[in-house]
């Protein structure tokens, strides 16, 4: 009970804390999580061998039977090591520890724990920029468990300490809430759903003679956890840009929605602007500079805003425009016009500037 009223305290302490905006995880990240797990009423079923007769004993015959066993609510721990492949999916191991004492109904009287540990895979897929302050994933698992019955008994018939293992799956749905003043530090809150395979046989004792046996037939858990995780090498968000003051410079701005480098009418309108300019105007060279927004990762932001700085560049050309004037950057998400925090989706820095030199 102290263990329990531990765990949950210690949930409940981290929601509080406040949340920024998500991004995708990249790179080595370590995790851990406390919570509570709801095990399903579990069926055993026992068999006791007879005994023939004896001088002034009579033959006892062979008896078996089974109960549907109820539990009490139990603490539930994971910790975990994985890598964020920058793109929405990661995959990690964990460690995890699961204990539920059990209540009945029972032929007569009944007590005893169920504790879980184990060992599992598992794979996600983060929900990038799907909700502002927040980010929900899916996640699936499989691995190895090892259930100890620990003084299980049900009227005569007791299973001393003993274990086995079994195959266990499971499927995960949580949310990461990331803490604005720690980069790559994560809350987490999860709902896990974890099954074990094949039955279960455990040696027992019969109103104290050995030779009975106890099989579990199924064990279906139910865990919610509160955690942390920490993405290794997340970089703070860079400063503003200092603005830079060039006598004879003159800019366009063309921007981009969401995750596109194509040009609609209005862009397209203002790269014509630009190459109109360019023949009545004296200069040296035209800068053509890509910038995003941080709502993707650094390799995939550098990337994309050197897709726009290219497909501006080209219609430039197409424009009247020598391509001998025109020198190609691209920023990824270092200069924002609009300061803003990771994984924010601000129009205004998804953009192409293209300067007079």
């Amino acid at each position: 009970m102290k263990l329990r009223s531990a765990l949950l305290a210690s949930a409940m302490l981290a929601l509080p804390l406040a949340a920024a905006n998500a991004q995708a995880v990249d790179g080595l990240y370590v995790g851990g999580g406390l919570g509570v797990n709801f095990l399903q009423s579990e069926n055993f079923n026992f068999s006791i061998p007879g005994t023939p007769a004896a001088p002034g004993k009579p033959a006892v015959p062979a008896t078996s039977g089974g109960a549907q066993i109820k539990s009490y609510v139990g603490p539930a721990a994971v910790i975990s090591l994985g890598w964020g492949f920058g793109n929405g999916f990661r995959a990690e191991i964990e460690g995890n520890v699961r204990e539920n004492g059990f209540k009945g109904p029972c032929a007569a009287t009944c007590g005893g724990t169920e504790t879980k540990t184990g060992a599992l895979v598992n794979a996600y897929y983060d929900f990038v920029g799907l909700v502002p302050m927040f980010q929900p994933y899916l996640g699936v698992g499989a691995g190895y468990e090892q259930v100890y019955e620990n003084n299980l008994f049900d009227g005569g018939v007791a299973v001393p300490n003993n274990n086995r293992g079994s195959f266990a799956y499971q499927g995960i749905v949580g949310a990461a809430f990331p803490i604005a003043s720690v980069p790559g530090l994560a809350m987490t809150a999860e709902y896990r759903f974890m099954g074990l395979a094949g039955n279960r046989t455990f040696p027992a004792t019969a109103n104290g003679l050995h030779g009975a046996s106890v099989e579990s037939t199924n064990d279906f858990n139910h865990s919610i956890l509160i955690g942390v995780r920490y993405n290794f090498g997340v970089a703070p968000p860079p400063p503003p840009p200092m603005p830079v003051a060039e006598v004879g410079a003159k800019s366009f701005l063309v921007f981009f929605d969401w995750d596109k480098y194509n040009l609609t009418s209005r862009a397209a309108g203002i790269v014509k602007e630009a190459a109109d300019y360019s023949t009545h105007t004296q200069y040296t060279r035209i800068d053509v500079d890509g910038n995003t927004d941080t709502s993707g990762t650094p390799t995939y932001n550098q990337g994309l805003s050197e897709r726009r700085a290219r497909t501006v560049a080209a219609e430039l050309v197409r424009d009247g425009v020598p391509q001998a004037a025109i020198s190609m950057h691209a920023y990824g998400d270092t200069k924002l016009l609009v300061p803003t925090g990771p994984g924010v989706r601000e129009p205004q820095n998804r953009r192409v500037e293209i300067v007079f030199h």
